[in-house]
């Protein structure tokens, strides 16, 4: 039995871990290598990742990406903090009403928003602005990071507030002094969710920006790989970039994501 558990996860590992590592040594394959099924480059070139970096807008994408993605992790992460506090540790009239008004989000599917939503941005002369982006991208990463919470909320004592509040403190004083140093490995994965979310938007994108001055990884990579031909070498080469900042971020603060999904589960 052991030895079937090992055999399954190893060809589960194989199964996920395949695509990622094809891309990335077709990125150092010759041009005319890169379709052959080659395990391992005949010989490395760089010549993609120059291609991408001098005659693409990669890096402007890139800058714009990071700034997105920053910016919706920073106001997800000020939302969500007063937000969670509330529904999960204060008590008063409409409280349940309001989580689950914000859990409603998820019913509606992403496509059906495109319309009204750049028509709400277009009335704000927010269409082709980085903040039309930053505020959908925080629009729907906060419910879900919020609703993430509540396992972290659910595992400090109410004790400790009272106890607080006992000794004079208010409701502002007891979250950023008591729960806050408690509640720090959530934080740390509602910031990878909110991070990851933006990072890989492209509905909302493909509608909203119209420069290429203002255009994403996820859009500009999209451009890259051509509408009738693909350049297989530059957006391999894109692919490999585009994944190493998530990957960074998984490093330091991906066990705080996972311990997030499963305690925020339970509920």
């Amino acid at each position: 039995m052991r030895m079937l558990k090992w055999m399954f996860s190893i060809i589960l590992i194989i199964i996920i871990a395949f695509p990622f590592y094809w891309v990335l040594i077709s990125s150092f394959k010759l041009p005319d290598q890169i379709l052959q099924p080659d395990l391992w480059p005949k010989a490395w070139t760089l010549q993609h990742y120059k291609e991408l970096l001098t005659q693409t807008n990669y890096l402007t994408n890139l800058k714009n990406s990071i700034i997105i993605s920053l910016a919706t992790m920073i106001i997800t992460i000020l939302l969500v903090l007063p937000a969670s506090y509330s529904i999960f540790r204060l008590n008063y009239t409409g409280k349940n009403f309001f989580y689950y008004l914000i859990l409603a989000t998820f019913i509606f599917p992403t496509i059906l928003l495109l319309v009204p939503v750049y028509e709400l941005m277009n009335s704000f002369n927010l269409v082709d602005n980085l903040w039309s982006l930053i505020i959908i991208n925080v629009t729907f990463a906060a419910p879900f990071a919020t609703w993430l919470m509540s396992g972290f909320f659910e595992r400090i004592p109410y004790t400790l507030d009272e106890s607080a509040s006992l000794d004079g403190a208010g409701n502002i004083t007891i979250l950023f002094r008591i729960i806050l140093p408690l509640i720090a490995p959530g934080l740390a994965s509602i910031a990878v969710y909110a991070f990851v979310v933006s990072w890989t938007e492209f509905a909302f994108s493909s509608v909203l920006i119209v420069s290429q001055d203002n255009e994403i990884l996820t859009i500009g990579l999209n451009q890259v790989m051509g509408q009738y031909t693909v350049r297989w070498g530059a957006t391999t080469a894109g692919a490999v970039l585009t994944t190493i900042p998530v990957l960074i971020f998984f490093m330091f603060l991906g066990k705080y994501f996972v311990k997030g999904l499963t305690e925020g589960s339970i509920k």
